[in-house]
């Protein structure tokens, strides 16, 4: 027989049970049993300034570990602030659990302080909302939740704690940890994929999604260098393949190449691996026909409800990208592909378009100092990013040669780099953790700087100022040319500001200040900011502003 336990004591051994090493959160009275049982624990907790960076900083060690990372935060306000964490892992496919305090059983359906529904709040959200009733269910609870953030297309879920139940005596017994069962492909598919791939003549390979792991990204290598397959990876999925393979050829995201967005439009065949290829990644929908692509689709991926929802694919295979890439490595064509000729042609335009930046208006050349980053920094350096147009430099001119180096939301969500970059800092504290903000994104979870501080995480952040919402701006003068509103932004100052909190800051106002500057961050050994301006007029990786512009 077990020996009596509070609920929140049965919680916190049901995340030790299952391997969790770290908690991000905001203390609330809501939950205080589940903070007592803590202290004693072998269990990491980096408490957060605001929840919506506690939940993104969650949202990221799912990213890096492929298990859920792990969110607590308070009821009512608690949960609302950090349902963007939540939305970004629904729409990112990343394994998270969010638990929540909840008000009192005998409370319910009062809108008691703080009261909210979460099975309702957060039911379009997550892909499973729940609330624990007793607290000997919970170790059932808990074990179903790690199963369902982790099978299938991963994904959020949220769990909500009663207060009371969290200080209620249960005898139960833990559950065992859980190891999620993942869906491989039969052979029957992979005969008739290697058919399909070998009266193909302009085939084109599209990586994305989650689930994956170094062998199986070793594994697709190994698939594009037996058949010459051109290889492109999705929106903010670029760490999935090696940038300097001979068979890369960019990715598919927010402003492509135009040689790549042609080539997905002329191929007549697309193998889709591990993605959903949704708004970003095809265009707003105009690089595949709805249902039907006029290419022919293969389309791979471990959700079952995802193969058909959009596309119709030729060919629909439910698979796991541990499974899929390392049965796909071991098919190889009876001769040489049609296409192989044409592969290093392609690969070397990838490399002329993400090479030598255009020069650009101002003092402060950002695509120089992106590729000047990129030379200087060891390549298991984790680099992040919200949204925003200053991403697309980085999108452009980054190379990704490592698996788990890229924390980007294709939520396309602002604020995701600085608490992204504050975990990858504590996930890997021997390698670079780096985030690149626009001054509007920065302002979003910027106070998550105090955290990094607090615990000693040093992470590298580089805000770049153009005193404006650039992405909305470029929208506005495409569609209102002349009629600026709202998109202005007066700033602080924030090399001051990262001093203010102790750490290290500094301004950079032109290229040549740059890379001084980088060295002495990276040397303080603390959390660090560096404030780069950058001309207002240099819109986009695209275009610019015209001379004369209102600002």
């Amino acid at each position: 027989m077990n020996a009596p336990r509070t609920g929140g004591q049965i919680l916190v051994d049901q995340l030790v049970a299952q391997g969790v090493g770290r908690v991000t959160c905001v203390p609330g009275e809501s939950y205080l049993a589940v903070l007592d049982a803590l202290h004693d624990a072998s269990i990491d907790v980096i408490t957060c300034r605001a929840e919506g960076g506690a939940a993104i900083m969650a949202e990221a060690e799912g990213k890096l570990t492929g298990r859920p990372g792990i969110c607590m935060v308070t009821r009512g306000p608690g949960a609302t602030n950090a349902s963007c964490g939540v939305h970004i892992a629904m729409q990112d496919s990343t394994p998270m659990i969010l638990f929540v305090g909840q008000v009192a059983r005998d409370m319910r359906e009062r809108e008691a302080f703080q009261e909210l529904d979460y099975r309702a709040v957060f039911g379009t959200m997550a892909k499973w909302a729940t609330e624990i009733d007793s607290a000997d269910r919970v170790p059932e609870i808990v074990s179903r939740a790690f199963h369902v953030a982790m099978q299938g297309r991963p994904g959020p879920v949220v769990i909500a704690l009663p207060e009371d139940m969290l200080t209620e005596m249960a005898s139960v017994a833990d559950a065992p940890r859980v190891q999620p069962a993942l869906a491989a492909p039969a052979e029957a598919d992979l005969q008739a994929l290697a058919g399909l791939l070998s009266e193909a003549r302009k085939p084109l390979v599209i990586l994305g999604g989650s689930g994956w792991d170094a062998a199986a990204v070793d594994a697709m290598a190994t698939f594009a260098d037996n058949w010459s397959l051109p290889v492109c990876t999705s929106f903010r999925r670029t760490d999935r393949f090696r940038w300097d393979h001979r068979c890369y050829v960019g990715d598919l995201g927010i402003g492509p190449s135009p040689g790549l967005a042609t080539m997905v439009r002329e191929a007549d065949l697309l193998l889709l691996l591990g993605g959903r290829m949704s708004e970003m990644p095809s265009g707003s929908y105009s690089l595949l026909d709805i249902p039907v692509p006029k290419q022919k689709l293969i389309h791979l991926h471990p959700g079952a409800e995802e193969l058909g929802r959009v596309y119709a694919p030729a060919l629909a295979i439910q698979s796991s990208p541990r499974r899929f890439a390392p049965a796909l490595a071991m098919l190889s064509p009876n001769a040489a592909p049609a296409w192989s000729a044409d592969i290093e042609a392609r690969h070397a335009a990838y490399l002329e378009w993400s090479g030598t930046p255009r020069s650009l208006p101002g003092r402060f050349q950002y695509g120089e100092i992106i590729r000047w980053l990129n030379d200087r920094l060891p390549g298991d350096t984790i680099l992040c990013n919200g949204a925003g147009n200053f991403a697309g430099w980085m999108h452009r001119h980054w190379r990704f040669s490592q698996l788990g180096t890229q924390l980007a939301p294709t939520s396309g969500s602002m604020g995701y780099g600085v608490p992204a970059a504050i975990m990858a800092k504590r996930h890997a504290p021997g390698a670079v953790a780096l985030a690149i903000a626009g001054d509007g994104d920065f302002l979003m979870t910027g106070q998550e700087f105090a955290t990094a501080v607090q615990h000693d995480i040093p992470v590298l952040i580089i805000v770049i100022d153009n005193g404006m919402y650039g992405t909305i701006r470029m929208h506005q003068e495409r569609d209102y040319p002349g009629r600026i509103s709202a998109t202005r932004l007066r700033n602080p100052d924030f090399a001051a500001y990262a001093n203010a909190f102790g750490g290290h800051g500094e301004t950079v106002w032109d290229t040549a200040e740059f890379a001084p500057a980088f060295e002495r961050a990276l040397a303080s050994g603390r959390p660090a900011i560096l404030h780069c301006f950058l001309d207002p007029r240099a819109r986009s990786v695209g275009r610019d502003m015209p001379e004369g512009q209102p600002l």
